[in-house]
This record gives structure tokens, sequence and C-alpha cells, in this order.
């Protein structure tokens, strides 16, 4: 269960996922500089939207993927929120895949259902990227940034979005999620 994890918020405090309990998550890989950053709008936009009703967004910044994280965890923070005006969760960045992959990461890899991707053009582009990506080896690894999680009231990963998805595929779920 993903309450018995505990995270590194990006000023390096612990916090335990266990005070997230009751509410509906959605927990994203990212980075200021991958072609797929654009979709923190989107993202933006789900969390004020269903916020109120218990949608909380977890931003954990990767670097893994390209290189496409550079910077200081501040300095991530304040591009995100001039450029897209984010005010969800965002965390310390973190190693997804590999031998420093995070726990919480490792939970969500093993025990999410297969990602979900829609059509060929997307299943070929997504292809192409994991051949670039130097920590992708096993099929539950994360292939790159932008890879979403919904993780239910209970605490349970009942989706996983491709990073080239659009995170608006996921509105309904999340509706759903959240009783609406």
């Amino acid at each position: 269960m993903i309450y018995n994890y505990s995270v590194k918020t990006r000023n390096g405090d612990e916090v335990s996922l266990a005070n997230y309990k009751g509410k509906v998550l959605l927990v994203v890989t990212t980075a200021t500089g991958c072609g797929f950053t654009p979709q923190y709008e989107a993202i933006e936009n789900l969390y004020r939207k269903y916020n109120k009703l218990g949608l909380e967004v977890l931003d954990f910044p990767c670097d893994q993927f390209g290189h496409q994280a550079p910077g200081s965890d501040d300095e991530i923070h304040e591009f995100c929120t001039a450029k897209y005006q984010t005010t969800f969760d965002q965390f310390k960045k973190i190693d997804v895949n590999g031998e420093n992959a995070d726990p919480f990461f490792k939970y969500l890899e093993e025990n999410s259902p297969e990602e979900y991707i829609k059509g060929l053009k997307n299943k070929m582009a997504m292809k192409a990227v994991t051949k670039i990506s130097s920590t992708y080896k096993k099929p539950t690894d994360i292939k790159w940034n932008f890879t979403k999680f919904l993780v239910d009231r209970e605490g349970n990963v009942v989706f996983r979005l491709s990073p080239i998805e659009d995170p608006m595929v996921m509105e309904d779920k999340i509706k759903e999620l959240l009783g609406e």
C-alpha cells in the first residue's frame, strides 16, 4: 500500500504518504526540459478543477531521461510556477528506475496496471523513446518523464498513463474515483 511510504519535499523534509489517505492522487514524473513539459498546463488544470473534491497532484522531477531536469529543486520549482503557474505539491528530484530508484516509485511500477497508450502512432513514438532511455530495462520500468499514475482513495494504483498521452485522458477516471 502506498501509505507505507514516505517521500521528500523539495525542501528535504520527509512526508508520509499516509497524509494523503482518502485522496485521489495523480503522481507524475516530470522534467522541465522535456518535449512533454507543456503537459504541466493540463496537470495544473486538472488540479484546479478537482482539488476541492479530493484530487492531489504529486510532482516528482526526475533527471534520468536525457538529463532533461537540470537545476536544483528550487530552480525547477521556480520554472514551473513562473511558466505554468503550478500550485500543486512538487517534491525533491528523484530517480525512478535502477539501483537508486525511490522505493515509492518501485512500488508504483510493480503495482500498476499496464500502461495506457492509444493508437499506433503513439505506440511507435514511445517505442522509439524507450530505445534512447538508458534506464528503461524491464517492462515495469518508467519509460520517460511524464508517466502518470492514478491512485484511488484507498491507496491502490488503478491507472498508468503513457508519457505521450495528454493528461486530460484521465479526466473521466479522476471524476469516477472522486465519485463525480
